[in-house]
Order: structure tokens, then C-alpha cells, then sequence
């Protein structure tokens, strides 16, 4: 009688100290998680602005309601530099001595750009500042280990556009907001504006919806969402076309969404007879964050 009269006593005691940790755990205040690393911003040996924006884990794509390309899926990007604006006519055509844009205006961006053309000065911007290109001249593959100039993977570009969101736009859900921070179908002037024209998303970048579609360096697959790897994805090996995104001056409210998917032949030569998207592309570059030579 006396072992199971000291078995109780002991329960009974265990249980009395859980109910106190408890009560003090419900009343402590938890920790907040560390906090993220801040996007801030930096200028190149060449005097175009750009944003460090740290490497994070994110919701790519959109649920119920998204295009058939736009299966959401988790992935994670590394640190990167991004141009804090797309590239303007007089910065193309100080570096590859060129403008190859229909409406002229060195402060708009520079547009009817075919996905070579990119590529081009993105190598010549890095020759400028010393470093070494990533592209290579003959095959125009990228060498993400370089410390050069680089079109974005789409990854990344949704990653930058998104800022931390995970609604329809950088803003929210509501698409009549989007005139403050877009040239697009509703608001534009047929034509392209400045670059910087309207408000920035929460990490200083402007001009991620609408003005000019962007070519990313990834190649078109409808189905590539369904495939990618989860770190660092770069898009299929090879295509036909070339991934565009943020839409453009003449784009309806829903193909400037963050997670829109659009595609373009990257050597297009004919605007008057090509599809709607043609002479409206244009891009803004990245540079990988640690590279080597950086």
C-alpha cells in the first residue's frame, strides 16, 4: 500500500510541475525570428544603380486561378545584384554604340531589344568594369560563376518582382492599384515611359510591371515548374524561346502579375509581322553576389 501511495504522490507531483511549465511557456514571449538581410542599394564602377538583394526561400508561381505554366512551388535563390531600373536607350547606346529602340528617348528604356542584343551588353557592360563576361560569344551560354553581367533566371526576376509577396502583384490582390506603379494597357500613352516614371516595389526597383516586357536568361517550358530543382533553378537546357516577364505598355492588368509567364523568339527579325509582344521587349541585369573576381 505504501509503494502505490508514493507512485500517486509522485504522479501527481510530475503533473502539478507540468501545468506550471506550462502556464509559465504560455506566458513567455517568443523570440522573433532573426530578421532578414535588407535589400540596399549600390552603384557600379559605371554609375547604373542597382539593389543587393539577399538570397531567400519563396513562393514562385500562383494557385488556384494562375495560368497552366504558373504551378506554384517552393524555391530558393542566392544573393544577387539587380539593376534597380530597367536599361535606358542612352546606357545601351553608350555601351554597344547602338539604339536600336522605335520610339527614341535616351530616359525610356531601351526596347525592340532581341534576347542577343541583351546578352551583347551585358558582356560589353562587364568589359567596361573589368570584369569577366559571362556570356560566351559563340554559343551564348552563361556562366553563372562569373562575375559579370547576366540576364536574370526567372527565379530570380519573380524573386525581386515579389519583394517578400505572395499575392497577385508586389502591392496585393487589388489590380486597380496598379497604375501607380506600371505603365500598361490602361494608363499608357502608346509608347514606353521613362524609366522611374511611377513608384518602386518595397525593395527600391521600378518599372517591374509594365513600360517593356523583360527577357529573363532561362528558355521557355511550359512544363518546366513541374521539374525545376528547388535551389538556384536556371530554366531547361535549350528551347526555341526565351523566357519574358513584367509585362509592357500594352499589357492588359493580369499579364503584369508577378508570377505572368510570357515567351519570345530570342533572334526575332520582323516587328511589323510579328505577334503583338514584338517591339515591346527590353531587359535589366544581374550579377551573381560572391563571384568570383567581385
Amino acid at each position: 500500500m505504501r509503494g502505490r501511495s508514493s507512485m500517486r504522490n509522485l504522479t501527481a507531483c510530475i503533473a502539478c510541475l507540468l501545468i506550471v511549465l506550462a502556464a509559465m511557456s504560455c506566458g513567455k514571449k517568443e523570440e522573433p525570428p532573426p530578421q532578414a538581410e535588407t535589400p540596399q542599394p549600390v552603384v557600379t564602377k559605371s554609375g547604373v544603380a542597382m539593389v543587393s538583394l539577399p538570397g531567400g526561400w519563396f513562393r514562385m508561381g500562383s494557385g488556384a486561378g494562375g495560368e497552366t505554366d504558373e504551378q506554384a512551388h517552393r524555391v530558393y535563390v542566392s544573393p544577387f545584384y539587380i539593376d534597380q531600373y530597367e536599361v535606358a536607350q542612352e546606357e545601351f547606346e553608350k555601351v554597344l554604340g547602338r539604339n536600336p529602340s522605335r520610339w527614341k528617348d535616351p530616359k525610356a528604356p531601351a526596347e525592340q531589344i532581341r534576347w542577343k542584343d541583351a546578352a551583347e551588353y551585358c558582356n560589353g557592360r562587364s568589359r567596361a568594369e573589368g570584369l569577366a563576361p559571362a556570356y560566351d560569344p559563340k554559343t551564348w551560354q552563361c556562366d553563372f560563376a562569373s562575375a559579370g553581367y547576366r540576364l536574370p533566371t526567372e527565379a530570380e526576376w519573380e524573386y525581386a518582382c515579389r519583394a517578400g509577396a505572395e499575392t497577385e502583384y508586389f502591392f496585393g490582390d487589388d489590380a486597380s492599384r496598379l497604375s501607380q506603379y506600371a505603365w500598361f494597357k490602361d494608363n499608357c500613352t502608346r509608347r514606353p515611359g521613362a524609366v522611374g516614371g511611377k513608384q518602386p516595389n518595397p525593395w527600391g526597383l521600378y518599372d517591374m510591371y509594365g513600360n517593356i516586357w523583360e527577357w529573363c536568361n532561362d528558355f521557355y517550358d511550359e512544363d518546366y515548374y513541374r521539374k525545376c530543382p528547388e535551389k538556384d533553378p536556371r530554366g531547361p537546357p535549350s528551347g526555341e524561346t526565351r523566357v519574358l516577364r513584367g509585362g509592357g505598355w500594352n499589357s492588359r492588368a493580369r499579364q503584369c502579375r508577378s508570377a505572368y509567364r510570357n515567351e519570345e523568339y530570342p533572334a526575332y527579325t520582323d516587328v511589323c509581322f510579328g505577334p503583338d509582344i514584338h517591339g515591346f521587349t527590353g531587359f535589366r541585369c544581374v550579377r551573381t553576389r560572391g563571384a568570383a573576381g567581385q
